[in-house]
């Protein structure tokens, strides 16, 4: 009679962890979500840093712009050709 019911008994216990633990096949799957969207994660930090790096480059851009002008407007004008002026008369 002990054999049959450490047999039940065992048969019961594995059924029951069975049904508890995961399939390495979902285990598999949850894996594969969890890595696509890891990468859907990083293709946008991608993007993100792209787009900063063009914002830099046109603020780069700009700022050489305004800093040739402002150089253009310290820069002393060229004189211009004045007419001597007549001697005065006496």
């Amino acid at each position: 009679m002990r054999k049959p019911f450490a047999f039940a008994l065992m048969l019961a216990a594995a059924m029951g962890l069975a049904a508890c633990d995961k399939a390495s096949e979902d285990k598999a799957q949850d894996a594969q979500e969890h890595r696509e969207q890891a990468q859907e994660k990083m293709g946008d930090a991608q993007d993100k840093m792209n787009d900063a790096a063009k914002e830099n480059a046109e603020a780069a851009k700009d700022q050489a712009e305004a800093n040739q002008k402002a150089a253009e407007e310290a820069a002393p004008a060229t004189p211009a050709t004045t007419v001597p002026a007549e001697p005065a008369k006496q």
